[in-house]
């Protein structure tokens, strides 16, 4: 059976051959159920909506699109190419898995014969080498990978996990940022600003803090909650919690952050050597974020926190700390 996430990544390496603007379109999957939201120029949903339904694995489509009949005003709409059928497959914003083996095989040749020869003919098609190789790696366009023209979205990261709360109790905890500190290591402050809008402290790589703004840029009460870095801040970020019920009960979270450190994916990929993996980082705090929700309580790096501490917290709690839901039925 194929997992959510590459059942994801697998309509998203095909979607780039119909759409104009394939960085607009959300993909998210349960259990083979594949959900397509965002905007869309309306005359290419029926081809996105084809091209989904033919990924192998996809069960089924539900369409949440926000089909446009022109770009308008829409950033996420602007530029773009248009399509008329598949796009060469070199061309592709995402490489099939079969193309990225092949662009790291040649790109690992290049810098074999550079290192081998030491000319500088042979450094430069090294250099060309090692560009093939951490497109392969990262499947990121060169300019994610670089951070050029990126915006905020030269790393994405896509988490998916279920919560045994309510909704409302999970969407309004995610409100309450200043309280992420306290169960994410990476964070050393959130101050809300007012207005939705919040401070933010990071530390990264070798204790290295970083600050910026940040604001709300849509809330749905109980449904979804996006925000942006504002211009000018260091790492420029974005992203958007979505929560809706689980079909056996509590709540299930669907979490998308993209962020454009230095240097891009190059930035990226440099903290991994030094030992700071967003990715799994996050993983953690998203166990800890669980934990803190069913059972009240959680242990971050070098301290522990318990429900009530936190702001905004109203829930019952039972005397183990367990979560209890209003008339003091255990969730």
């Amino acid at each position: 059976m194929v997992s959510d996430d590459v059942l994801v990544e697998r309509v998203r390496s095909q979607i780039g051959r119909v759409l104009s603007h394939p960085h607009a379109i959300r993909v998210t999957a349960n259990d083979g159920h594949v959900r397509v939201s965002g905007s869309i120029l309306a005359q290419e949903t029926d081809n996105l909506l084809v091209c989904v339904s033919a990924v192998r694995g996809v069960k089924g489509v539900e369409n949440r699109l926000e089909a446009h009949e022109q770009a308008g005003d829409l950033p996420e709409l602007q530029g773009g190419n248009g399509r008329s059928g598949a796009r060469r497959e070199w061309l592709q914003a995402n490489w099939s898995p079969a193309t990225r083996l092949l662009a790291g095989t040649i790109g690992c040749g290049l810098m074999a014969n550079c290192l081998a020869r030491r000319t500088p003919g042979a450094g430069l098609l090294g250099t060309l080498g090692f560009g093939l190789f951490l497109r392969g790696l990262t499947n990121l366009e060169l300019t994610r990978l670089t951070g050029l023209g990126a915006g905020r979205r030269a790393i994405d990261i896509h988490k998916t996990l279920t919560i045994a709360a309510p909704v409302n109790e999970v969407f309004d905890f995610w409100t309450h940022y200043e309280n992420f500190p306290r169960f994410m290591a990476h964070l050393q402050e959130v101050r809300d600003l007012g207005e939705g809008r919040s401070r933010w402290v990071a530390v990264g790589p070798a204790g290295i803090s970083a600050s910026w703004d940040a604001s709300i840029t849509r809330i749905i009460p109980h449904e979804e909650l996006a925000w942006q870095s504002e211009p000018g801040s260091v790492i420029a970020n974005a992203g958007v919690v979505r929560v809706r019920p689980a079909e056996k009960g509590g709540t299930r979270v669907d979490i998308r952050l993209s962020y454009n450190p230095p240097a891009g994916a190059l930035g990226h990929l440099a903290a991994l050597l030094f030992g700071s993996d967003p990715k799994s980082a996050m993983d953690e705090d998203l166990v800890r974020l669980k934990s803190l929700l069913e059972h009240g309580k959680a242990s971050a790096p070098g301290k522990r926190v318990r429900r009530e501490e936190l702001v905004g917290v109203t829930s019952e709690q039972s005397p183990d700390g367990a979560v209890l839901a209003p008339g003091g039925q255990g969730i």
